[in-house]
């Protein structure tokens, strides 16, 4: 039955653009990356897995650091020589520093920045000039909630993923005329080893949905924590032909977190 639901979801995904597409995921090693990338796989895309620890688990893993331009254009031009044109790009590495401003220090803004604003550059660059000759793509980042609401603590994280949403519209105005669609998910509180390591610094799951008034922040209206395959579902829609009129735009994934759409 397994076999069987794979194979329609494969018939299904090749209809609407996915099967057969080479993919690169950043930061696939685990969480949302992860999700991603099986998703991607399951629904017949050729998975091109990327992150800084490898991939061993995957069947073309590359060990990359994205905040290295030429190790980024090095891999993608040999996953174009070996597996195919890229169709899909999802920037999903990401790092997170917390701290008031006033604590953190210059290493935190610069590495916070490097991997989130600049590794996402560096990536869709590469990818995005392959892509139009072509006329064809789509490039998905995930993003964060806190890119749309102030957050206590969080500003190198949240002004990164601020900026990077920013210039996806941007991209995504400047590829609109060779059909290739920008695109940005924005999850918010989802169960991976990133947000277990706030709650290693005195939050908790209760807390996140319950909310935190004294530090202005509101809880979850679903009452439930994302899961990276809720991100990895919404990621693989914007990536398929069933939103083929969408672009420039951040799709929030997060309960009702944010309070808006």
């Amino acid at each position: 039955m397994a076999d069987t639901t794979r194979a329609a979801a494969a018939k299904t995904s090749s209809a609407n653009g996915i099967g057969g597409r080479v993919a690169i995921v950043t930061g696939a090693a685990r969480g949302i990356g992860a999700a991603v990338a099986r998703t991607l796989s399951e629904h017949g895309a050729v998975v091109a897995a990327l992150d800084i620890d490898g991939t061993g688990h995957h069947e073309h893993g590359y060990r990359v650091d994205v905040r290295d331009s030429a190790a980024v254009e090095a891999a993608v031009g040999d996953i174009e020589e070996h597996l195919g044109p890229v169709g899909i790009l999802v920037n999903v590495a990401g790092v997170l520093r917390t701290g008031p401003v006033t604590d953190t220090t210059d290493a935190d803004w610069h590495e916070v920045f490097a991997v989130n604003v600049y590794g996402v550059v560096h990536c869709c660059r590469s990818v995005a000039r392959r892509m139009v000759p072509r006329r064809t793509g789509v490039i998905v980042t995930v993003g964060s909630n806190a890119a749309g609401v102030p957050r206590m603590n969080m500003a190198a994280y949240a002004a990164s993923k601020a900026a990077t949403a920013h210039a996806m519209r941007c991209l995504g105005l400047e590829l609109a005329r060779y059909g290739i669609r920008c695109n940005v998910v924005a999850p918010g509180s989802t169960d991976t080893d990133m947000q277990r390591a706030l709650w290693a610094e005195g939050t908790h799951e209760a807390s996140v949905l319950r909310g935190a008034p004294e530090a202005y922040r509101v809880g979850i209206p679903l009452g439930r924590l994302a899961d990276p395959q809720d991100v990895a579902d919404a990621v693989l829609f914007l990536a398929s032909d069933q939103a083929r009129h969408i672009t420039m735009q951040q799709l929030y994934v997060d309960g009702g977190a944010a309070l808006q759409g």
